[in-house]
């Protein structure tokens, strides 16, 4: 049987891996890259989100430079999506539901490791958040376009309600595994069902009417 904290680094490994991989296929898609650009824009949104989490928190230095696996595994995925990205352009809802678990896992780790340095809720729900979407905002910003967390689908409001989810277990004595897979879900469903919906966030009314 694994044990929680080789559970938790499991989660935490596919999560950088799936953000490495949708990352680099990003970067094929939109920037039509060289393996360099592929690799280090899968690299970027894998690892900027937990990058960012670590500045925040003042866990320094992050935890993508102390432990060389997590490294490797973006780079993989980045790898792996350069090799095949004609394949993996078959499967894009595979990849967006792997992107979903991605956004789940590091949306309640983020709120989790910031609970445990005794930060206060909302501060650990914030942090959550920026950990799920930062990355994605980083690869977006470097391929010059507007940041999907801030224009289309339910992205961000999945990540901040899964935290929220694992910061009131929480607050309410259940830091488990069980608390964290069970907000991970929560996070995981409400993404799926704004890809299976096409629901975006509301918008200003004028922007409505002309949309």
């Amino acid at each position: 049987m694994p044990t929680e904290s080789t559970l938790l680094l499991v989660l935490d490994l596919t999560g950088t891996f799936v953000f490495a991989l949708n990352g680099a296929l990003t970067a094929v898609r939109a920037a039509r890259l060289d393996i360099v650009g592929v690799v280090a824009l899968g690299m970027f949104t894998a690892l900027g989100g937990g990058v960012i989490r670590d500045v925040l928190l003042d866990a320094l230095p992050p935890a993508t430079f102390l432990d060389w696996r997590y490294l490797a595994v973006a780079a993989a995925g980045g790898l792996i999506a350069f090799a095949l990205s004609r394949v993996l352009d078959r499967l894009a809802f595979p990849i967006t539901v792997l992107d979903a678990i991605g956004l789940s896992v590091f949306a309640v780790l983020g709120a989790s490791k910031a609970l445990a340095l005794d930060f206060g809720i909302l501060q650990a729900i914030l942090v959550g958040t920026i950990t799920a979407v930062g990355g994605g905002t980083i690869r977006d910003v470097m391929v010059r376009r507007i940041p999907t967390v801030l224009t289309s689908e339910l992205y961000a409001i999945p990540a901040l309600i899964g935290a929220a989810g694992f910061a009131a277990a929480y607050a309410w004595g259940f830091a488990g595994t069980a608390a964290l897979l069970s907000a991970a879900a929560v996070c995981f469903v409400i993404r799926m069902i704004g890809v299976g919906f096409a629901l975006n966030a509301p918008k200003p009314p004028g922007q409505q009417l002309d949309s």
